[in-house]
């Protein structure tokens, strides 16, 4: 389980206004060498735009949803989930991602390789890539909870970008423990105001998230899956293939060491009859 001291961010879905304003303070922030990020263009739709990409780490949600003959808007924040039990970390081959010391998943993108393994191993469908039409090498992007090199918040002790430019204090940030805390309170309030539906979501699912939702309805409905899991797939990749490929790997290296090693002994023991003096 995700430990109380780690870091973590509440989004508070009855509060929100889908303002949009950590969807545009996440762009600015995290803005980098390789040129400016995706435009966005009117698409019939509210939600804008469409979809995460490379260069949108996070993009807000519109479901629109009938009640009691009554239609109403539920905001949901669409990003990393950063996982403690993160199937993208257990599947990547070079340590790209991993855990940072504060709990959340971290991406070291000088050593991602372009597998998309962690696109297919994440229950959130999170992570996104694209390819350099000249090289060819694919990178993956997703959040990096505002640590990227160079523009790290959370080391210089500030929040990230997104909670920072809230206007109504939907986002919020601090230990884990102190965020579930605030959520079961915030899921309280919600009920006594007539949200019988309010969830505090991310608790429990995956051994605990550090995004956590303080919900209005069921998880479904805000594009969440109820019951999020690493597929076993990905954990026979981590348990299995994986360490079976490594051993293959080293087992090969190791025969074509002793194949050298036999093909020099024989090609020495030929020069030595060679060189020897005839009788």
């Amino acid at each position: 389980m995700a430990l109380a001291n780690d870091k973590a961010i509440l989004y508070d879905s009855t509060l929100c206004t889908a303002c949009r304003g950590c969807q545009a303070a996440c762009k600015e922030w995290n803005e980098d060498d390789e040129g400016p990020g995706v435009k966005t263009e009117n698409t019939g739709y509210y939600t804008n735009p469409p979809d995460l990409g490379p260069k949108t780490w996070l993009t807000m949600l519109f479901n629109e949803v009938e009640t009691n003959g009554q239609v109403k808007w539920l905001f949901s924040r669409r990003s990393c989930m950063h996982c403690t039990d993160a199937g993208c970390v257990k599947v990547c081959p070079t340590h790209a991602l991993y855990h940072h010391e504060l709990g959340f998943v971290s991406y070291n993108k000088s050593v991602c390789t372009g597998c998309q393994y962690c696109v297919d191993a994440c229950p959130f469908n999170v992570p996104r890539y694209t390819r350099n039409a000249a090289t060819g090498i694919a990178l993956m992007d997703k959040c990096t909870f505002c640590t990227t090199p160079g523009l790290n918040r959370v080391d210089e002790g500030w929040e990230p970008a997104c909670v920072k430019a809230c206007p109504p204090k939907a986002l919020k940030y601090g230990n884990w423990g102190d965020m579930v805390a605030q959520g079961k309170s915030q899921v309280e309030f919600a009920k006594n105001r007539g949200h019988s539906d309010a969830y505090l979501y991310g608790e429990t699912e995956v051994q605990g998230t550090h995004v956590l939702y303080v919900l209005d309805a069921a998880p479904e409905i805000y594009g969440l899956p109820s019951n999020p899991q690493v597929s076993a797939a990905t954990i026979a990749w981590k348990d299995v293939i994986q360490p079976l490929g490594w051993t293959v790997g080293g087992l090969t290296i190791l025969g074509l060491g002793l194949n050298y090693l036999v093909a020099r002994a024989n090609i020495i023991r030929e020069k030595e009859k060679e060189n020897a003096p005839r009788s």
